[in-house]
């Protein structure tokens, strides 16, 4: 059998060269004796040398053994997510969002119909499934600017935040019109725009407010050797547009790895907003350098506190060692420090660049997350001073009214309003080959971006989900995001066998 399947290879393999020595040699005799073009010898040419580099390369065995046919193995390959995407890929379909979760987000942007017909597609009988239970009696709500105040009473300057927001994207890993897009669709929209880790540039400044995130590389407000720099943090914050900010503890997506920012997004102009040697890949420590315990934790939220003048200040965190997380809260209270704020990020959370190992294997998820940090604050008795922001895949008014019903007092979405922006989910964010020009540094990618169009439709997509919340959390009896209850959601774990949230998560019987 082996012996066969090594003669089969073995003839494929002289039958290409006979094509390919015939073709050319009937071709130069074709330009010789006949007169043809001496173009006509171009293909054939090629597709000799295309053989011989094939036969005599050393990296790839199916070029070798298969001269030129073995080609379109790669090629193939190179366009299988967009073949998957446009011919093969069902409704309920693709990751990390699947095509009606994209759908709805592109329809809200544009202002389009944002109603499906004949039926759900989804099955709520597999396990997993989750749903709301609706009220005979609901509620009749007409203002959608749903809001909350964050900040305690260590606060001098408390925010009166949306409960959604553009979550952390840097400017670096997306492009210049892409963050002055999302920060001028915050300003039309009257939400905050989280700056991500890679510090303030002057396409975040274009009237949105900013939630100016810090993370263990300290972009922005570093000295030359990459620590905290307390004088040009104070300058930067003064600036009025940041009303608060956010320290980074780890991220959803690559939690105990920190940033990375590929050489080839890494521009002159970035590493001068970075302070770093442009044109190198930057890696962000994966821990704080001002800190290195619980205790110095919550004084250095203090420092920053203080240094802002009493803006909020909080940290984002990806629950890993619940031990960890319920040390950093017993420090808060033996110091009587409390952050306004703590972010918590999913491990479904995104990014433009991390190790599979991280991306799949790292982290605790958005729900079980939430409920834990909930119910820690709580049982300290500390949950009045801390407000809770949720991160992870939050596109839908579900998704909002799911999170609040776990703990959330607001949420942030990156990749949702990526999508408002354009982004057609090409996967391509860490290659700097961005095709609609988002997350990319190259000007013949991102020219084509229309920043007065793209910021209208972050905006009328932060609108109208906030309308479809008003009428989801309505439907359900309430009036306010605070009064919803975990009670109201329910989740299949087996067949013929449903769970409300509350027995879920918050029965201690259990």
């Amino acid at each position: 059998m082996l012996h066969q399947k090594f003669l089969n290879r073995f003839v494929i393999r002289q039958i290409i060269w006979t094509v390919v020595i015939i073709y050319l040699a009937v071709t130069i005799g074709l330009v010789i004796f006949k007169g043809h073009n001496l173009l006509t010898l171009i293909l054939p040419l090629v597709l000799f040398f295309l053989a011989y580099t094939d036969a005599f390369q050393t990296k790839h065995t199916i070029r070798k053994n298969y001269p030129i046919i073995g080609r379109l193995r790669y090629i193939l390959e190179s366009v299988r997510p967009e073949l998957r995407q446009y011919f093969f890929e069902g409704e309920l379909d693709g990751k990390p969002f699947n095509r009606r979760e994209r759908s709805i987000v592109y329809q809200r942007a544009k202002n389009e119909k944002q109603t499906v017909s004949f039926g759900m597609q989804d099955d709520p009988n597999r396990i997993g499934y989750e749903w709301a239970s609706h009220s005979v009696y609901p509620k009749h709500v007409t203002d959608f600017n749903f809001r909350t105040t964050i900040g305690n009473s260590s606060c001098k300057q408390p925010y009166s935040a949306s409960i959604y927001n553009i979550s952390a994207m840097s400017y670096g890993a997306l492009s210049k019109k892409a963050i002055t897009a999302l920060n001028k669709g915050a300003q039309l929209g009257g939400f905050a725009h989280n700056t991500g880790e890679g510090g303030i540039s002057d396409y975040h400044r274009s009237g949105g407010d900013l939630i100016w995130q810090i993370g263990t590389g300290y972009f922005g407000c570093r000295t030359k050797d990459g620590k905290f720099d307390g004088d040009l943090f104070k300058e930067r914050t003064a600036y009025p547009e940041v009303k608060m900010i956010e320290l980074k503890l780890s991220q959803g997506a690559k939690p105990g790895h920190g940033g990375l920012l590929p050489a080839e997004k890494n521009t002159i102009e970035v590493s001068k907003i970075r302070n770093v040697e442009p044109f190198t890949t930057v890696h962000s420590p994966s821990s704080h350098s001002a800190f290195s315990d619980a205790n110095g934790l919550v004084h250095f939220i203090q420092r920053l506190r203080d240094l802002s003048g009493g803006k909020p200040v909080g940290f984002k965190i990806c629950i890993g060692r619940k031990d960890e997380f319920i040390e950093i809260v017993e420090a808060m209270k033996s110091n009587n420090i409390y952050p306004d704020f703590i972010t918590v990020d999913g491990a479904e959370g995104g990014t433009g660049a991390a190790p599979l190992e991280f991306i799949d294997y790292m982290g605790m998820a958005l729900s079980d997350a939430l409920v834990f940090v909930n119910k820690t604050l709580k049982e300290y008795g500390i949950r009045e001073n801390i407000k809770i922001i949720a991160a992870g895949k939050v596109i839908s008014a579900f998704d909002l009214a799911k999170n609040m019903a776990l703990g959330a007092d607001a949420c942030y979405s990156a990749r949702g309003m990526m999508f408002a922006l354009g982004c057609i989910q090409a996967l391509q964010c860490d290659s700097g080959h961005c095709p609609v020009g988002i997350a990319t540094q190259d000007p013949l990618l991102y020219k084509g971006m229309d920043i007065t169009d793209k910021s209208v439709r972050v905006a009328t997509f932060h609108k109208n989900t906030m309308k479809a919340f008003g009428e989801f959390i309505s439907a359900c009896g309430f009036e306010k995001p605070s009064e919803i209850k975990p009670e109201t959601f329910h989740k299949r774990i087996e067949h013929g066998k449903n769970l409300t949230f509350a027995e879920m998560y918050f029965n201690d019987k259990k």
